[in-house]
């Protein structure tokens, strides 16, 4: 069995409560992988107690409540987060979200090939951005060219992929062109193959001067500050 699936068996096994001594036995790996493998992997209670009654030392199921417990708090502290944030820009403006969009071109925009497009793997930055060029630039799906690119151990769930971009950015699967597959570097195989779908190139179709006016926003943006 490759290191990468006895890394897949390790967490899924942990996840099912099993310890890591037991794990260390079963697949034949050291320890010391087994505990770096699964160590952001946090125990329910009734893992816990099974652990427990499995004779897990007392020190180490303290430190698994303590996990959960530091783990809980975490996930508090986001929700909290994002309860605020939403909060914040509940009512944001047009001036605010033009601005933004603006922003997010300069970091993650294409301004060297004389092409308007942006490139990203995060659904809500790609779906932002549609919608930042419809409001602002008036640019439906028709003006809009794709480009999955994904990993060539992908090449069986190319359409799978498609779709999903497809159905996150609301155009149409005529619009997209060749799919740009990656060469495999290595064999090495990961847990979350089949929830993973690459990036998303976006392009505007006969950009003609919207790509200087990008550029010319981007300057002035830059400078808003420093004068």
């Amino acid at each position: 069995m490759a290191k990468s699936q006895k890394r897949i068996e390790a967490r899924k096994m942990r996840s099912n409560g099993e310890s890591v001594r037991v794990i260390t036995k079963k697949l034949g790996v050291s320890k010391s992988s087994v505990s770096l493998w699964v160590r952001d992997i946090i125990l329910t209670v009734e893992h816990m107690e099974s652990l427990k009654q499995r004779r897990i030392k007392g020190a180490e199921l303290g430190r698994l409540r303590g996990s959960l417990a530091q783990k809980n708090k975490r996930l508090n502290t986001i929700r909290e987060m994002e309860k605020k944030g939403i909060k914040k820009f509940k009512n944001i403006t047009d001036q605010e979200f033009f601005s933004a969009g603006i922003a997010l071109y300069w970091e993650e925009g294409s301004k060297k090939t004389r092409k308007l497009g942006i490139c990203n793997s995060d659904p809500e930055m790609i779906k932002f951005m549609i919608s930042w060029y419809s409001k602002f630039f008036n640019l439906g799906p028709k003006r809009l060219s794709l480009r999955v690119g994904i990993n060539q151990s992908h090449e069986k769930r190319e359409t799978i992929v498609r779709k999903y971009w497809s159905d996150i950015t609301g155009v149409p699967m005529s619009n997209f062109r060749k799919t740009s597959f990656k060469r495999v570097v290595n064999a090495k195989i990961y847990e979350n193959h089949d929830n993973h779908f690459g990036t998303l190139d976006v392009v505007i179709l006969k950009p003609g001067d919207l790509y200087y006016k990008m550029l010319g926003l981007i300057k002035g943006l830059s400078l808003s500050r420093q004068q």
